[in-house]
């Protein structure tokens, strides 16, 4: 007989992801914290918060000891697949109001990767003569479910933490096209530091997105309106428009207003 078949990893449900970026929410607002703690705060047993600190462990969100655990400064950026389950309703009102932003008769569309992104991926519907360039796996794949909308996935060096294929072989084949609009996925904007992200090759490959768009749109929830991550993709004055939703701080809105970017605010879910 041979070797038994190893069983692949499972993306966790819809619940257990809610519940394991609250458990990150939890680290991150405490030096360390014990399980016991955790279950007491989620209101869920020991053994159900020890088997998600292992999980997060085994992402190396969390660093764990003594009986005690805390969040993985080092390891900022969360994995799409745990972030599909974070203001998942805000970010599919504002996949809908972005999709609007398409103007009939679009004929390119760049879409970077990211939960959100992939939600304006599936937010499109039978676009008659739509073609969707991505690097983005999650986005090519809910942009394939409209018959009518062609898709191009650029290859190059797969990022596991965003499901994007990033690198030299991405920048050249995004170099050769152009595109009507650009929409793109963010960890940060700000009037100050403009569109951002956790990581330099992501960034760059992004960036020619955006050089080669003729209209850009930030698609970012609230939480990232405001915030400064290391390695830029766009400055505020390339963007023509945000799209996100009513819990992003009013005094940034204003401040990028004023600095001429059409601000979209949806209501949160």
């Amino acid at each position: 007989m041979g070797a038994p078949a190893q069983r692949r990893p499972q993306v966790p449900g819809a619940a257990r992801r809610t519940r394991l970026l609250a458990v990150l929410d939890l680290l991150r607002t405490r030096e360390d914290i014990s399980p016991g703690l955790l279950a007491s705060r989620l209101g869920v047993s020991e053994a159900t918060v020890r088997r998600d600190l292992a999980e997060l462990a085994s992402q190396q969100l969390v660093l764990r000891s003594y009986g005690r655990a805390r969040a993985n400064q080092a390891s900022p950026e969360v994995p799409v697949a745990l972030r599909s389950a974070f203001h998942e309703e805000r970010k599919r009102r504002i996949a809908q109001t972005a999709a609007t932003l398409v103007p009939a008769g679009c004929r390119t569309l760049a879409l970077n990767g990211g939960s959100t992104t992939a939600e304006v991926a599936g937010a499109l519907g039978g676009r008659e003569g739509l073609t969707v360039v991505t690097n983005s796996m999650t986005a090519a794949q809910r942009a394939s479910a409209y018959p009518q909308v062609s898709v191009v996935l650029v290859g190059g060096s797969l990022r596991p933490s965003s499901s994007e294929l990033v690198g030299p072989m991405a920048e050249r084949a995004l170099a050769r096209l152009t595109f009507e609009v650009a929409l793109i996925g963010v960890d940060g904007f700000s009037a100050v530091a403009g569109a951002t992200t956790h990581d330099a090759v992501e960034a760059r490959t992004n960036r020619e997105m955006v050089v080669h768009a003729d209209r850009i749109v930030i698609v970012a929830d609230g939480s990232k309106v405001g915030r400064v991550t290391s390695a830029r993709i766009a400055g505020t004055a390339e963007v023509d428009a945000l799209v996100t939703d009513d819990s992003a701080a009013p005094g940034e809105l204003a401040r990028l207003r004023a600095l001429g970017v059409r601000v979209h605010v949806v209501r949160g879910g």
